[in-house]
């Protein structure tokens, strides 16, 4: 919870400073009170449609995430992924919701491979490429990834609110899991940071 405004922007990095400027004046350091807990909540950025956008540059404690995901009703987390160690994306993906891999699970590794889930329940351990026969015909999109994150600050994968990754540059990149029974298979859906900003500023005069 946000308490005092000078301290607060001084501590700000360029990186943060930059990301509130791509959005219009109005919809920065909106604070709002909270009646149960006392004090307030400042959302970086406060869209037309409701949405509160956090920067955030440093890893947070489980308590503050679930404190800010608590109150506000729609939330995003934006990350600085250029100070992520050992965090690189590895390969694109196919859909990972196309009903052709509903009886599959994502292997848990570096390697693009999958598990037959009924064979999982079975106790094997035998992976399929995506050259295997019944895989091959299934196409690789531009936009899923995988990836490897070696030392991960474990409190975003309990996120209930999306998450946007900011490695640089042009592109963005929601960190996602899909549920499976061998545990969730995080992956990367990639946009475009214009896309991003443009839908949370629509609607402005």
């Amino acid at each position: 919870m946000n308490t005092d405004l000078s301290l607060f922007l001084k501590g700000e990095t360029p990186w943060h400073r930059d990301w509130k400027k791509a959005f219009p004046e109005g919809f920065r350091e909106v604070s709002f009170a909270d009646e149960l807990q006392g004090g307030f909540h400042r959302a970086d950025v406060y869209t037309l449609c409701g949405t509160a956008i956090e920067f955030q540059n440093s890893p947070i404690t489980l308590e503050e995430l679930r404190s800010r995901e608590a109150f506000y009703p729609k939330l995003i987390w934006v990350l600085n992924g250029k100070k992520f160690k050992g965090f690189r994306i590895l390969k694109h993906l196919p859909d990972v919701d196309d009903p052709k891999l509903s009886a599959y699970d994502f292997s848990h590794s570096d390697h693009l491979a999958v598990y037959r889930t009924s064979e999982l329940r079975d106790g094997s351990t035998r992976r399929l490429s995506f050259h295997h026969p019944e895989l091959c015909s299934i196409p690789m999109t531009t936009c899923y990834y995988s990836f490897c994150w070696k030392h991960p600050h474990r409190v975003w994968y309990e996120a209930r609110c999306p998450i946007v990754v900011d490695l640089g540059g042009h592109f963005l990149y929601y960190l996602k899991q899909r549920t499976q029974i061998s545990g969730n298979y995080p992956y990367l859906h990639m946009i475009t940071r214009k896309s991003f900003i443009q839908k949370y500023t629509a609607g402005t005069l």
